[in-house]
């Protein structure tokens, strides 16, 4: 923690090993808590990026973030005060640590941007600021980080197992839509507290925000991803990284939950983000959100499945939720659903089942003859199958295949992947 624009991102980043935060040299870009994991010798700790205490004017997120801020604190056991050697001690600077030094907390003092060894001399002028000899670094060179982590090891005390911390098996949910339908509120719903940052102004998300949460003994991981917004509306660099960012929560979700606004119609911006589930394959729940402004629910749920099944044809499996981040509607009927959704992709069949299917079907005596079929990975199930000619397979073909499966298997929520492959004449008759 710290004040605006010292580094902490980057040092966060350093220190988890991956780039999880967004790092700009405008202060104030990072809003929510961001957790990763900081291995050290055999345990490993849960490291948490904060937006910094801010001063009361600097923006109308400063309060958010402060919220966030103060949430953090009062979760850690060591905090991480940081501050930027080049800048010099600032009012604001001694202010914060005084505020820290009443909270009974340890506290760890950092002096980052020290890019050369001749200036850790002026980490010493910090030394008045109650917190023992502080350690200077450089969290953009990675200078210093050895003698870091090394103070925090004795601080913290003795490690969990690093293996224990990630073994627990958890879904990944990423919660996706365009800017200001209701993403962070649907997600302080579903966490049962004020997690994160939420306002009525467009954009208030910027990083992938990871948050753990258990329920009924299994544990989820969601991530709040900022809005995808239209082509050329990015310019800024913080919103072309915060794109980034969310493409890649896409990637590593296990199901998406994505968000539409019950009120309004369909817009080209929801398509184009649809696009990108489609893209990566993943798992899908529908969510229709802002349903206490719906005056006639069932004209209104009827307009948005025929809509749906029109324009975004991939999702025409997936369950579509009719909730209210607002009210709290409908909210907990959620977690039914993701768990329904991920439970299908990670689905396995084994060969003879699959090939049971196919001749029990038909498709192993029809034309064109489907010869063989396996299964080649889960979330989503992904499947071959061999066949002599494989141009002659019309795209109607795939789509009743794919019907089938779903209707025999159970498969129905969760994107299917079929690939045919022809299979030689020679190996044909060599069996």
């Amino acid at each position: 923690m710290g004040a605006p624009n010292v580094g902490k991102s980057t040092l966060f980043n350093r220190l988890v090993g991956l780039r999880r935060a967004i790092v700009t040299n405008r202060p104030g870009v990072t809003r929510d808590r961001i957790y990763g994991l900081v291995r050290l010798g055999a345990g490993a700790f849960t490291l948490c990026d904060t937006g910094g205490l801010f001063p009361d004017d600097l923006d109308s997120f400063s309060a958010s973030a402060r919220r966030q801020t103060e949430a953090a604190i009062g979760e850690a056991s060591v905090l991480l005060f940081l501050v930027d050697g080049r800048s010099g001690l600032t009012p604001l600077e001694e202010d914060l640590a005084r505020d820290l030094r009443v909270r009974g907390k340890e506290v760890l003092l950092a002096v980052n941007k020290v890019d050369e060894p001749a200036d850790s001399s002026t980490a010493a002028d910090y030394y008045r600021l109650g917190f023992g000899v502080p350690v200077p670094i450089s969290a953009e060179h990675g200078l210093g980080i050895g003698d870091l982590l090394e103070r925090l090891e004795e601080l913290l005390g003795p490690l969990p197992d690093d293996a224990g911390l990630e073994m627990k098996e958890e879904t990944t949910v990423a919660v996706l839509g365009r800017p200001n339908v209701g993403k962070s509120s649907l997600l302080n719903r579903l966490l049962g507290q004020d997690r994160l940052a939420v306002s009525e102004l467009a954009g208030t998300t910027r990083d992938a925000v990871d948050t753990l949460f258990e329920r009924d003994g299994h544990r989820y991981r969601f991530i709040d991803t900022a809005g995808l917004r239209r082509r050329g509306k990015t310019s800024d660099m913080a919103d072309v990284l915060s794109l980034a960012a969310a493409r890649r929560s896409i990637e590593r979700a296990d199901v998406v939950l994505f968000l539409i606004d019950a009120s309004a119609p369909l817009t080209a911006q929801d398509l184009r983000i649809a696009g990108q589930v489609a893209g990566a394959h993943r798992p899908l729940v529908l969510v229709a959100n802002k349903w206490d402004l719906v005056t006639r629910p069932d004209e209104v749920t009827r307009r948005l499945r025929d809509e749906l099944v029109a324009r975004i044809r991939f999702a025409r499996c997936a369950p579509l939720a009719t909730a209210s981040a607002l009210t709290g509607l409908r909210v907990e009927r959620l977690f039914p659903l993701i768990d329904e959704v991920d439970r299908s992709s990670r689905r396995r069949l084994t060969t003879p089942e699959l090939n049971r299917f196919l001749r029990e079907e038909g498709w192993s005596g029809r034309v064109p003859r489907l010869l063989y079929m396996t299964q080649t990975g889960i979330s989503p199930p992904s499947f071959l199958i061999f066949t002599r000619d494989a141009s002659r397979i019309h795209f109607s073909v795939r789509r009743r295949l794919e019907n089938r499966l779903r209707e025999r298997f159970g498969l129905g929520p969760t994107p299917l992947i079929l690939r045919i492959r022809s299979r030689s004449v020679r190996r044909d008759a060599a069996r």
